[in-house]
């Protein structure tokens, strides 16, 4: 499992707070997807996923300010549901 943590927006920023979640537990993510938004002094920004899998637990609560560096939420392979289901799609395709 892979852990997204708070990131470093700005030579400056010590610390941000998690405005809002853009997933789910459960839900698939991919790199790039944005995942939450963060507030830091200066600016709102919404934060992409550098790992592709399934956001499996989400670990602050929207409203906290954490360090930059904190563990956000926890990111889990590919759900072995989804799996199936890409398995399923490519093996219909020519």
């Amino acid at each position: 499992m892979a852990d997204f943590t708070m990131p470093s927006l700005g030579a400056d920023m010590d610390e941000g707070t998690l405005l809002e979640w853009l997933v789910e537990p459960g839900a698939p993510v991919r790199r790039g997807d944005p995942v939450a938004v963060v507030e830091t002094a200066k600016s709102t920004i919404e934060v992409e996923c550098f790992e592709t899998g399934t956001m499996a637990q989400l670990l602050v609560e929207p409203g906290t300010t954490v360090p930059v560096g904190t563990p956000l939420a926890q990111i889990g392979p590919t759900t072995e549901r989804a799996e199936k289901s890409k398995k399923r799609i490519s093996s219909i395709r020519p």
